[in-house]
């Protein structure tokens, strides 16, 4: 297992490092500046905006320093719009808020999507599974876009239940909200892989036989079953995580919480390529880590994947 562990580790930290460089280039090919405005501005002004941020450097120059900084220092640098501040202090600023509600999504929709997936299996072709398989495709098709504004017009404006946006320190009514809008989807998800590999599993041969020698059903499912029909979903948590903190893009928008996705269309907007930067490369590298966690707890599950 640790061979295994330390093979994918020497993976992963290229890949990061490839990650960086080419996403520093893409920012660099992009058209227009940071610093470009509809007035214009005068170059000898521009000149000096370049020198203070090392932007009159050359491009590999440039991208060591900025490697270099991530390796030695986990610093990425200034903002070219948001003065007297750097990504390192937005990225601080967002990414627990970010962090907090993409893990309670992480969550539910783990929680939720593997109760419902294991249920429609057991009882298949019964109204359980007509149930689950109904609800799993009714937020299939409610991704958080559409569900944001919906639980928005439901439980803030016909109801008055819940406040339509705001964060006020990560409160429970603050929370519910964007939580639903950003797990429903990837709940159904996980509920129809979980289905399908369930049933899959409850027909093999070793389900077959511990079932001939009476076991239990609630031991056959929870002792043999459980484990290999988790693999498939397993394999699907890590991307979905990133996932989430990735959508959370909408969800700062309809709900203003704060969050790190707000600053990247932010970023985005204004040209402020050294938060771009930093947010893209930061989800890159937990895109990679949370894989890396996922391949390590696929091969401890199945001790074949090892080999």
């Amino acid at each position: 297992m640790l061979n295994f562990t330390v093979r994918r580790l020497a993976v992963a930290v290229p890949t990061i490092l490839i990650l960086i460089i080419v996403t520093f280039i893409l920012m660099e090919a992009a058209p227009g500046s940071p610093f470009a405005t509809e007035r214009g501005v005068p170059a000898e002004v521009l000149a000096n905006l370049e020198a203070k941020y090392g932007l009159d450097r050359p491009l590999w120059q440039r991208i060591a320093i900025y490697v270099w900084n991530i390796v030695t220092a986990w610093d990425f640098g200034p903002s070219y719009i948001l003065k007297d501040r750097d990504v390192n202090d937005i990225i601080a600023q967002g990414f627990p808020v970010t962090l907090k509600y993409g893990t309670w999504s992480f969550l539910v929709a783990v929680g939720v999507g593997v109760s419902l997936g294991v249920v429609a299996a057991i009882r298949q072709n019964t109204w359980l599974d007509y149930m689950a398989v109904g609800i799993s495709i009714g937020a299939q098709v409610l991704p958080n876009f559409v569900m944001a504004p919906i639980l928005i017009l439901i439980f803030t404006l016909w109801l008055g239940w819940l406040p339509g946006g705001g964060w006020q320190g990560g409160q429970w009514q603050y929370v519910i909200m964007p939580v639903i809008a950003l797990s429903t989807s990837f709940m159904a998800s996980i509920a129809r892989i979980t289905r399908a590999s369930m049933l899959e599993t409850m027909n093999a041969n070793f389900i077959r036989t511990a079932r001939a020698k009476g076991l239990p059903m609630k031991r056959v499912i929870f002792r043999h079953a459980l484990k290999p029909a988790m693999l498939p979903v397993i394999s699907y948590l890590g991307p979905a995580f990133v996932g989430m903190i990735t959508g959370s893009v909408v969800i700062d928008m309809f709900f203003s919480t704060g969050g790190i996705g707000q600053f990247f269309a932010k970023s985005a907007l204004s040209r402020d390529y050294g938060v771009m930067l930093g947010i893209t490369v930061l989800i890159g590298t937990l895109t990679v880590l949370f894989n890396l966690v996922v391949d390590i707890l696929y091969a401890w599950i199945d001790p074949r994947i090892r080999y």
